[in-house]
């Protein structure tokens, strides 16, 4: 039997992007939608998070922001003081909100010891008190030999032997292993499961023909995510519809909260100067759009290629390379697996290849024609996986209550 209200943290520390706060908010929503009592309460550093619906049981507690620089090191988003200072902070209320809200299950979004290690010593104090610490990674993390390094320099690898209970792979290791060449322990392997990707739930309420910015007209969805490492991939899609040098779709862009002021500022001018082209600043709601959207042109962040293959959309990426290879890897694994296109960022800004790729676009095959199995079963088996938990989380504290050792 489960604890009538079983409780679950979740620590995203959201640098960058919306892709964590995406991912973990779609976890929470799956699990009280399949857990009645249960509770799961968010520690995210995103500015932006407030934008977002949460369901009833899912709450969150936002940490002072920090930002991700092009040369990798950290600096606080708004404060006017150091990164200590603000890390010190964070970890602060990380420990006490878990001291407070007693979880059964503490879930680490992608780094082990969170960042710069302000939740080592959250997870030490739960592991003392026996609660179930998880880790959770995408399918594609970096470059293995990055990543080696990386975790090395973090002191990770002894997290992952010691302290965590579970790593869950958001992905198939048919598709990608992120483990494959990091240099973890072999015994690692043994508490990790590959729960398949996390499929992108069918929105409420969908778009309406007078709602969508072109009435019941197929159109391209051209979505850099949050925005902050899009410039080029937007840019690169307006010079094709301004040379227009062959019939294109209508297309909507939706820029992203992230993307630089002035950089959103010059691409709504243009696109005001273009036939069949609209822009979006940013909307928390995309699921509805990716909907109803006849193909969709992304970047290769996770979420985005959740979207594509919950709704099964032909899709064009256009990966970033810096600071991660993430999203490169993720594209050619894709693009191998017969999945989707890609247009590498080298390219650019050959407006040429960009019409060619825009043209042939809606004619491509969905991602369904692969037949991959298992492709979309993240959310289902994170759901049974968390239920096998909780019912060996309530026997455990009942035996201690009887006296059983």
């Amino acid at each position: 039997m489960i604890s009538p209200k079983p409780k679950i943290l979740i620590y995203s520390h959201d640098s960058f992007g919306l892709g964590h706060l995406r991912r973990c908010r779609a976890i929470a929503h799956s699990l009280v939608d399949t857990s009645p009592g249960l509770s799961v309460l968010i520690l995210s550093g995103s500015p932006i998070i407030g934008s977002f619906e949460f369901r009833s049981r899912v709450d969150f507690v936002r940490v002072p922001g920090v930002t991700k620089l092009r040369n990798g090191a950290y600096t606080s988003l708004s404060l006017p003081i150091d990164i200590e200072q603000t890390l010190a902070i964070r970890a602060s209320i990380i420990e006490h909100t878990a001291e407070i809200f007693e979880p059964d299950i503490f879930i680490v979004d992608k780094e082990p010891l969170g960042l710069r290690g302000e939740v080592r010593a959250t997870l030490e104090q739960l592991k003392r008190r026996g609660v179930h610490l998880v880790l959770g990674l995408r399918d594609v993390m970096d470059d293995p030999d990055v990543l080696r390094e990386e975790w090395e320099r973090k002191r990770a690898h002894p997290a992952l032997a010691e302290l965590y209970d579970d790593i869950w792979v958001f992905g198939l290791r048919g598709v990608f292993d992120p483990l494959e060449g990091v240099g973890v322990d072999p015994s690692v392997y043994d508490k990790t499961i590959f729960t398949g990707y996390l499929r992108s739930p069918r929105p409420r309420t969908s778009h309406t023909p007078d709602t969508l910015p072109f009435g019941e007209d197929p159109f391209l969805l051209v979505t850099p995510g949050g925005g902050g490492d899009g410039v080029e991939l937007v840019d690169w899609v307006i010079r094709a519809y301004e040379a227009r040098t062959r019939p294109l779709f209508p297309a909507l862009i939706v820029l992203g909260p992230f993307m630089d002021p002035l950089a959103q500022a010059n691409f709504v001018e243009r696109a005001e100067q273009v036939r069949d082209l609209e822009v979006k600043r940013f909307t928390a709601n995309m699921e509805p759009l990716i909907e109803a959207a006849t193909a969709v042109v992304g970047m290769g962040g996770y979420n985005t290629f959740c979207e594509i293959l919950s709704f099964d959309k032909p899709a064009l990426l256009v990966p970033r390379v810096v600071p991660r290879q993430e999203q490169m890897i993720r594209a050619t694994k894709a693009a191998e697996a017969g999945l989707l296109r890609i247009l590498p960022i080298d390219h650019y800004p050959d407006v040429d290849l960009m019409v060619e790729a825009l043209a042939r676009l809606p004619q491509q095959s969905p991602p369904s024609a692969r037949g991959i199995s298992r492709l979309l079963d993240g959310l289902e088996v994170i759901n049974d996986r968390v239920t096998t938990i909780l019912g060996r989380t309530a026997g455990a504290r009942r035996s201690i209550q009887l006296g059983v050792s």
